[in-house]
């Protein structure tokens, strides 16, 4: 129940509702007198890009009956959450990012939609993407669209490809956004705009319902204020769903240790020549940060991570063929509706052979070999989130998009390990560069073990002795 500098959590917006100071309905009308906002400010915000004020107000008016009665759901009830544009949910369109999907209001939601329903949660709309996913800064300047702003400066980018989400919760519109990672699109924006982002393993929270652009990499995870919020939101949907194949074998989903009063015990790997691949101000955080968790009782132990180089490029083989195998229609039918950055991605994506994908598919057999037994000697493996913080956003980008092939490949250097593999990862904002942008740690562990994640994760929320105020910020509480 702590206001981290001012950034209203789950925890916080429970206690106000249950102790009577504020109802859910009058959570409601401040967030859609802040989505109004939003769209008029200079610039504009850009988080949520379809939202509707009826909606809102009867999932908020039917949260308030239950908080009147004692009979609330979860511990969602009430609470403000958005869904990336990627998720099928009721009555918005399913644009994907794009302008020529969605043409109709969906009459169907996402698993993950139905199950934050089911809880009681006030989904107050569907956030901005990436254009189908295909980026790491999102950078969509189509006519739905727009450029999403990072509320801690404005004029830079918020990191994709699930920037909506990201951004809505930095800025204060809601303590938990949903999202999906391929390639970092989870972990990328929650670094770049200073919040909690979780990638869970691969299959654990169901894909049902979002558009299937690459079966073998992506991930669902939450976005939100604090780690606390990303337990909470990961015990409600982590879970096997018989619509989603791939995690139907998974083990009971736990968060047992999540509040032990220390890290005794607890081996911490990591790879110092490839943690150190970052620029100065990140790396000096991330050691501080390591120190921190060391300090609490945790031991680090140096581990090797074997061929990074050829994982990393297998797994662009893997998401960019995946990608363009079930994009082909769209690529053939609507190439001059897509933004320019989406048909080099796709164009990229089409001189990959069959060969390529198998000898990919082998790297990803040996990288989780190895994994299994770095696994086997320590309990998770520490990198920084991100190499840099969040780019700067200029004039041409508002009109034509942004296609920097080196810095897409950057961003995602510490990221692609769990995609590739499928093992969960988790970024926590540990401090600011000079200039005022977030900066994060990311902690990975095997395959079905988010509960070590999240205790690591609290501790490091410790480690922040303060959180700065976003430049752009609005409290639902006021």
């Amino acid at each position: 129940d702590v206001v981290r500098g001012g950034l209203v959590t789950n925890s916080q917006l429970l206690l106000s509702c249950r102790s009577g100071k504020l109802t859910p309905s009058q959570v409601a009308k401040n967030i859609i007198a802040m989505l109004e906002d939003c769209d008029k400010s200079t610039p504009p915000l850009r988080a949520i890009v379809q939202w509707d004020q009826e909606q809102i107000m009867l999932m908020a008016e039917a949260s308030t009956a239950r908080y009147r009665n004692k009979s609330t759901l979860s511990c969602l009830d009430g609470i403000p959450v958005c869904l990336k544009e990627e998720f099928k949910v009721v009555p918005y369109c399913h644009r994907v990012g794009t302008v020529y999907l969605g043409t109709q209001p969906e009459t169907e939601d996402a698993t993950v939609a139905k199950k934050l329903r089911e809880a009681g949660a006030i989904i107050i709309g569907v956030s901005n993407m990436h254009e189908l996913g295909t980026g790491t800064t999102g950078c969509n300047p189509n006519r739905y669209h727009k450029i999403p702003r990072n509320p801690y400066n404005p004029n830079h980018f918020t990191g994709g490809s699930s920037s909506g989400s990201a951004a809505a919760v930095a800025a204060g519109l809601c303590p938990v956004a949903i999202g999906t990672d391929g390639g970092g699109s989870v972990r990328i924006p929650a670094s770049f705009c200073g919040v909690v982002g979780l990638k869970g393993t691969f299959g654990r929270i169901s894909c049902h319902g979002s558009l299937p652009l690459s079966y073998s990499t992506v991930s669902v995870g939450p976005i939100c204020t604090s780690v606390a919020d990303a337990a909470i939101v990961y015990s409600i949907l982590a879970e096997p769903d018989l619509l989603y194949p791939y995690g139907l074998k998974q083990p009971r989903a736990t968060l047992s240790d999540m509040c032990a009063p220390d890290l005794k015990g607890l081996k911490l790997g990591v790879d110092w020549t490839f943690f150190k691949a970052c620029d100065a101000e990140v790396l000096s955080a991330c050691e501080k940060a390591v120190k921190h968790l060391q300090s609490l009782g945790a031991s680090v132990v140096e581990v090797s991570l074997p061929e990074m180089e050829e994982a990393r490029v297998a797994h662009v083989i893997c998401i960019l063929s995946e990608m363009r195998d079930f994009l082909q229609p769209d690529f053939n039918k609507h190439f001059h509706e897509m933004n320019l950055e989406t048909r080099a991605s796709l164009a990229l994506a089409s001189q990959f052979t069959a060969l390529d994908y198998i000898k990919a598919n082998r790297q990803r057999t040996r990288s989780m070999r190895f994994l299994q037994d770095i696994f086997s000697t320590v309990n998770c493996i520490l990198t920084p989130a991100l190499p840099c913080t969040a780019p700067r956003i200029y004039e041409s980008d508002l009109l034509t998009g942004s296609s920097d092939m080196s810095f897409t490949v950057r961003s995602m250097r510490f990221m692609q390990l769990g995609n590739f593999t499928g093992i969960p990862g988790l970024v926590v904002p540990i401090g600011y560069s000079t200039a005022g942008l977030p900066i994060s740690l990311q902690v990975m562990a095997k395959w079905w073990d988010e509960a070590v994640l999240l205790r690591i994760g609290l501790k490091l929320e410790q480690f922040r002795d303060q959180t700065k105020k976003p430049s752009i910020y609005y409290d639902i509480l006021a």
